[in-house]
């Protein structure tokens, strides 16, 4: 069976790349966030061996054949300041979900849709992908708002759809297809 690898997409502004041990003060930075746990496997209030933890699954998800689970690095800088993951959602690998995240102190730079932008233009280049989909909380502006730029349509409000913590929340779904 063919070993599959997370590969690095280097853009303009952000790398993105497997995740490595070197990325676990990443995780610790966002097991406090009010947000990021609720909606990944990030532990709340995890600690060292938690962090390792969550990087094992992220690399493990390539060679499970799930997706990808890439770090965004900020190329001037070298920082780790997020993630962003495509998961397959058929078995013809044709539809794919993302979801994204930005640590707090690299929030509002616009990381988040040139990581989208990166990732978008890699799947259709790259894989079997023809529809790319992701839902985001309608408070969520910030994340909406960069699915937008780089040319996401809201397709609607999917009531209930997803548990966050102890509640189901409403999603907006956006999409892109090839």
């Amino acid at each position: 069976m063919e070993q599959i690898s997370t590969p690095t997409v280097t853009g303009e502004r952000v790398t993105l790349r497997d995740f490595s041990d070197e990325d676990v003060d990443l995780v610790l930075s966002v097991v406090n966030d009010p947000l990021i746990p609720q909606i990944t496997s990030i532990p709340a209030a995890g600690d060292e061996d938690d962090a390792h933890a969550y990087v094992r699954r992220q690399q493990s998800r390539a060679r499970s054949g799930e997706g990808f689970q890439f770090a965004i690095v900020e190329n001037p800088t070298r920082a780790v300041v997020g993630q962003i993951g495509l998961t397959f959602r058929d078995s013809t690998r044709e539809r794919a979900s993302l979801g994204y995240w930005i640590s707090p102190q690299h929030r509002r730079r616009g990381l988040a849709a040139v990581a989208l932008d990166e990732v978008s233009r890699w799947a259709f280049r790259a894989t079997s992908v023809q529809r790319l989909e992701l839902y985001v909380e309608p408070w969520n502006e910030g994340s909406w708002r960069a699915a937008e730029s780089v040319g996401f349509s809201r397709e609607g409000l999917l009531r209930s759809w997803e548990r966050v913590g102890a509640e189901r929340r409403d999603m907006y779904m956006y999409s892109l297809v090839r």
